[in-house]
C-alpha cells in the first residue's frame, strides 16, 4: 500500500495514531511525506527518529520549515519565537540529523503523483520541476551548504524566465517547491496572502488555478496550505489539514486511479494564527 501524508511539523503522536489506523508496516507498505517534518509541534526529534528507522519505506520531501531549521543550525537564520526545534539542536546526534534531513528531497513523481511541498510554477513542466528539484538537492547535500543557505532565502524573483542563472534560479525554485499559495495570471509569486484560496484578492489565484499551467495533465500531491483545507481533484491532492493547529492530519491512499483519505485529530499544538 502507498500512502502520501501531509505536514507532521513534529507532532509525532498523531503521526502514531495514523500508522496505526493505516496499519502501517514498513515491509509491505510505502509512505510519502509532503514535507514540513519538524517545526512547531512538540517532538520533532521524534518525527525525524521515526522516519529514518523506516529506510527506504519512507521518502521525505523538504518544506520551508526542514530549510528554516538547516538555516538556523549553520546561523544563516535567527529562530523564532515559536520554534520548537532546541531538542534537535541540542541532540548528541544533531549533525547526523542535519544530515539526514539535507538529503531528503524537494520533488518525486511516482505512484502516478508528482509530489511537492507547496506547488509548482505554471510554466513549468513535470520533467523541468524535477530537473530543477535535483539542481537544488544536489547544493542542499554539497560541501558548502553554510555558503548555499545563505543566498536561498528572499523573495525575488517573483516569476520564471529561462534565462535565471545561480543563486536567483535555485532561490525562485526553492520558493515555489516549499512556499507557493497564489501567483497572478501571468505566474508572478505572491508571498504575502496566507489565507483560502476563496479569500484572495482578484488579482491573485491559487498557483493551481493558473490558465496554461503546464502540469494541468498531470496529478500532484501537496501540502504547505492549512488554509486550503482539503482539496481531493482527480489531478489535485491537498493534504495540509492543520495537524499543527489543532486541526487533523491526514493521509491518502493512491492504487492507480483509485484512492482514499484517512486522517487523525491532532491536540491543539499551537495557538490560533
Amino acid at each position: 500500500m502507498n500512502y502520501l501524508i501531509g505536514d507532521l511539523q513534529g507532532c509525532c503522536d498523531a503521526f502514531e495514531r495514523l500508522l496505526a489506523t493505516l496499519d502501517f508496516s514498513p515491509s509491505r507498505d510505502r509512505i510519502y511525506l509532503l514535507g514540513d517534518l519538524v517545526n512547531r509541534g512538540p517532538c520533532s526529534l521524534q518525527v525525524l527518529e521515526r522516519l529514518a528507522g523506516f529506510g527506504d519505506a519512507a521518502t521525505c520531501l523538504l518544506g520551508n520549515h526542514d530549510l528554516h531549521l538547516l538555516a538556523v543550525a549553520h546561523g544563516v537564520r535567527r529562530a523564532h519565537r515559536s520554534d520548537t526545534l532546541g531538542e534537535i539542536l541540542a541532540s548528541p546526534r544533531r549533525d547526523h540529523w542535519l544530515d539526514w534531513l539535507r538529503h531528503q528531497r524537494l520533488a518525486v513523481q511516482e505512484q502516478g503523483w508528482l509530489m511537492v511541498h507547496a506547488g509548482v510554477a505554471p510554466q513549468w513542466s513535470a520533467s523541468q520541476t524535477l530537473a530543477l528539484a535535483a539542481e537544488v538537492e544536489s547544493l542542499l547535500r554539497g560541501v558548502d551548504l553554510q555558503a548555499f543557505l545563505q543566498v536561498m532565502f528572499g523573495n525575488e524573483p517573483a516569476r520564471w524566465d529561462e534565462t535565471l542563472r545561480g543563486p536567483d534560479r535555485w532561490r525562485f525554485a526553492i520558493n515555489v517547491l516549499t512556499r507557493l499559495r497564489f501567483c497572478t495570471a501571468d505566474g508572478t509569486l505572491d508571498f504575502k496572502r496566507k489565507e483560502s484560496a476563496d479569500d484572495a484578492p482578484l488579482h491573485l489565484m491559487p498557483w493551481f488555478d493558473v490558465p496554461g499551467r503546464c502540469t494541468a495533465d498531470t496529478p500532484i500531491a501537496f501540502g504547505h496550505w492549512s488554509t486550503l483545507g482539503t482539496l481531493d481533484r482527480p489531478d489535485l491532492l491537498a493534504l495540509d489539514t492543520g495537524c499543527v493547529w489543532g486541526g487533523r492530519l491526514t493521509a491518502a491512499w493512491v492504487d492507480g486511479g483509485r484512492r482514499e483519505l484517512v486522517s487523525v485529530g491532532c491536540p491543539q499544538a499551537m495557538a490560533p494564527r
